[in-house]
């Protein structure tokens, strides 16, 4: 398999550590790819422009990272990263979504803030922390309840907390969010997580 990749897409990440937990990592052939790039040929692969984009060992093109996940954990049924039915699908599957809710806002907030003066629009900006305060607010009413079980959810949380560390560490989020930040701190050390930290090419 080969994964067109960015070592700072939180999606991408999200991907990783699902290979990483699925012991399947070994079997992936990461694609540097600056989708800013004039000449990358990522649209070949995703007409969106974006990564993550994974082309499967059967020549398809899978591209979003909960659908490259889903596939990925059926090469591995035996790990529930997306589990199969019931209450602990429709959490994981809800996690997740509130997840990606939390990095769509915060790129849509990064993007805006690089923008020229003049251009940036502050209100914005504005919108886009108040829905990771209102994503942050809602799992730390849920943080005590997730345990170290591994799933898509819990995946996504954790990298959306990463990646607020990331690009927003000034916002200090753990100050209101303490059940969450305790959360956090200890599933960041799993290893799939310590092996995935963004870092800005150099």
């Amino acid at each position: 398999m080969k994964l067109h990749y960015s070592p700072t897409s939180p999606y991408v990440r999200k991907v990783l550590v699902s290979a990483i937990e699925l012991g399947i990592s070994a079997s992936i052939e990461l694609l540097p790819t600056n989708v800013w790039d004039p000449s990358t040929d990522i649209a070949n692969y995703n007409p969106l422009g974006k990564v993550p984009a994974l082309l499967t060992e059967g020549s398809e093109i899978l591209y979003d990272s909960p659908v490259i996940v889903d596939y990925l954990n059926s090469l591995n049924p035996n790990i529930e990263l997306v589990p199969p039915s019931g209450r602990t699908r429709w959490n994981a599957l809800r996690r997740q979504a509130l997840g990606d809710g939390i990095l769509d806002a915060a790129i849509l907030r990064l993007l805006e803030e690089k923008r020229p003066d003049g251009e940036r629009s502050n209100g914005w900006i504005a919108r886009q922390k108040a829905t990771v305060n209102r994503a942050l607010d809602q799992f730390e009413t849920e943080a005590d309840g997730f345990g170290f079980d591994i799933n898509i959810g819990t995946i996504t949380t954790g990298v959306a907390l990463g990646y607020l560390d990331f690009r927003f560490a000034g916002d200090n989020w753990r100050a209101e969010h303490p059940a969450l930040a305790d959360w956090f701190d200890i599933f960041c050390e799993r290893p799939s997580m310590v092996e995935t930290i963004p870092k800005d090419p150099t």
